[in-house]
C-alpha cells in the first residue's frame, strides 16, 4: 500500500476531480488516500468523503499546509514511499504507480511527474508566458510548480524538518541534489493555470515572495531564479519566442515590484490564491 497525502484548504470545487481520477481504476487496497481538510469552511471535507471508501478524511482546525502534511503523515498507514499531491491538481493511478516505481531506482529519493498545463481556454498574455516558464531548464528539471511529489523513506528524513515555508515545493525541490531527483517519463500530472492576467500576476507575487524567503539563508540555496541566458538562448532556439519573452519578462518585473512590500515587511504568510483555475 502507498499512503497518498492530500492537503485541502477550502477545495471543494476540485477535489472530486483530483480524487475521481486517482482511485479510479486503483487495485483494492493499493492506496491508502488521506484527505486532510484543513481549516475549511466549505464543503471540502464532504466532497472528498463522497469518493468513495478508499478515500479518508482528516479535518484539523488550522489553515496550514504544512499542518496539512504534518496530520497526514501521522495518519498514513503505509511506510514509504509517500505521495504528497495538491488538491487542485489531477493525477491517475497509472502515474501514481510510475512514481512509486522510480523511487525504487538507485540513489533516487524524490520523484515528480511530468507537467501538462491546461492552457487552450487562457489568455494570450497568461499563455506567453506559460510558454517561456516551461522552457526553463530549471522550472523542466525541478520539482516545483507540479503539485506532485514522491518520496522515499530516506527523502522523507531529509525534507522532515525543513522549517515552514510559502514556497513548499520549491524548498523541498532544492533540498535534492538532480541525481537525487528524478522528473518521471511515465507520470503525467494535469495542471490548472489562472484563467486571468490578474490571478497570474498574484501567482508570481507569492513566487517572487516565496524565492526572497528562501533566500535570508534558513533554507538552503535558493538557485531557482530565472537566469537571463536561458532567456537568451530560448529566443537563439527560436526568433518566434522574442515576443514572448518580452511578456514574460513584464509580467516577472511587475510581480517582483509588487512583491517588495511583503518581502520588506518580512510578510511570508499572506497567501495570494489563484481562485481563477479553481472554477
Amino acid at each position: 500500500m502507498t499512503s497518498i497525502v492530500i492537503p485541502a484548504h477550502n477545495e471543494g470545487a476540485v477535489v472530486g476531480r483530483l480524487l475521481k481520477q486517482l482511485i479510479s481504476d486503483a487495485n483494492p487496497d493499493e492506496f491508502d488516500v488521506i484527505v486532510i481538510a484543513n481549516g475549511c469552511t466549505d464543503d471540502t471535507a464532504e466532497q472528498a468523503a463522497s469518493a468513495g471508501p478508499g478515500v479518508r478524511v482528516v479535518s484539523i482546525p488550522v489553515a496550514s499546509k504544512r499542518a496539512a502534511l504534518d496530520a497526514g503523515d501521522q495518519a498514513a498507514q503505509s511506510s514509504f514511499p509517500r505521495i504528497y499531491v495538491d488538491a487542485d491538481v489531477e493525477i491517475g493511478s497509472s502515474d501514481v504507480r510510475a512514481l512509486r516505481d522510480a523511487l525504487g531506482l538507485p540513489g533516487v529519493l524524490a520523484a515528480a511527474p511530468q507537467r501538462e498545463l491546461v492552457l487552450a481556454d487562457r489568455p494570450l498574455l497568461v499563455r506567453c508566458y506559460y510558454d517561456v516558464w516551461t522552457r526553463l531548464p530549471v522550472v523542466r528539471n525541478g520539482l516545483f510548480g507540479r503539485g506532485v511529489v514522491a518520496v522515499s523513506a530516506a527523502g522523507h528524513d531529509r525534507i522532515r524538518e525543513l522549517p515552514p515555508a510559502m514556497g513548499d515545493d520549491l524548498a523541498v525541490s532544492l533540498e535534492f541534489e538532480p541525481a537525487e531527483r528524478t522528473i518521471v517519463e511515465g507520470a503525467r500530472v494535469l495542471v490548472h493555470p489562472p484563467r486571468t492576467t490578474a490571478d497570474l500576476l498574484r501567482r508570481r507575487v507569492r513566487a517572487a515572495v516565496s524565492v526572497a524567503q528562501l533566500e535570508d539563508g534558513s533554507h538552503g540555496d535558493a538557485s531557482a531564479r530565472t537566469q537571463p541566458a536561458d532567456l537568451v538562448q530560448i529566443v537563439r532556439a527560436d526568433k518566434r519566442m522574442l515576443p514572448r519573452v518580452a511578456v514574460f519578462l513584464g509580467i516577472t518585473v511587475v510581480a517582483r515590484l509588487r512583491a517588495r512590500r511583503a518581502i520588506k515587511r518580512q510578510d511570508f504568510s499572506t497567501w495570494l490564491r489563484d481562485e481563477s483555475s479553481r472554477q
